[in-house]
């Protein structure tokens, strides 16, 4: 049984990403996901400061674990203003405190969904180019637009987007 980490990232409690994540690392066969959870990831802003005072903060040393642990990554984007959230953006700072290449050369199956139509495809394009100086494999990606329209009851809607969908995770589970 292979373990996956599910992260949808987004800090919201109502997060879409989530959703999307944790159903994307639902459809991966043999697999245990493991959805992380923002409450337990709570750290203060980035700064060298803060990092000289204090070293880097234990939270980040966590989510690290929680990599290593994993076999597998799904990561489900949000999009502010055209970029990565800030939550997931100081969460990235922070780990890659502890070591550059944090992801470790887990395979990484890179999503993203919105409410609009452009299924926060920037967000998507900027951390997939980041992911490689980070020691992350994108073995897979897909944006889901228009989140409310195309996922309902649990389920994606559109049998096109669908069918896409599930055919880069029977890819992604072949790396896996």
């Amino acid at each position: 049984m292979k373990k996956i980490l599910a992260i949808g990232a987004s800090n919201s409690s109502t997060s879409i990403n989530k959703v999307f994540a944790t159903y994307i690392a639902n459809q991966i066969q043999n697999a245990e996901p493991t959805v992380l959870e923002w409450d337990d990831m709570v750290l203060p802003l980035y700064s060298a400061d803060l990092e000289k005072e204090n070293g880097v903060h234990e939270n980040a040393r966590k989510f690290k674990q929680l990599v290593e642990e994993a076999d597998a990554i799904v990561i489900s984007l949000a999009e502010h203003n055209g970029l990565p959230t800030a939550a997931f953006k100081n969460l990235w700072d922070w780990t890659s405190r502890i070591t550059q290449k944090f992801w470790a050369n887990k395979p990484i199956f890179l999503a993203a969904t919105s409410p609009g139509g452009r299924g926060a495809k920037n967000a998507l394009r900027i951390v997939k180019d980041m992911m490689p100086h980070f020691a992350g494999e994108v073995i897979a990606d897909f944006s889901l637009p228009q989140f409310h329209q195309n996922f309902q009851e649990g389920d994606i809607t559109d049998a096109e987007l669908k069918q896409d969908l599930l055919n880069k995770i029977k890819h992604f589970e072949q790396t896996i």
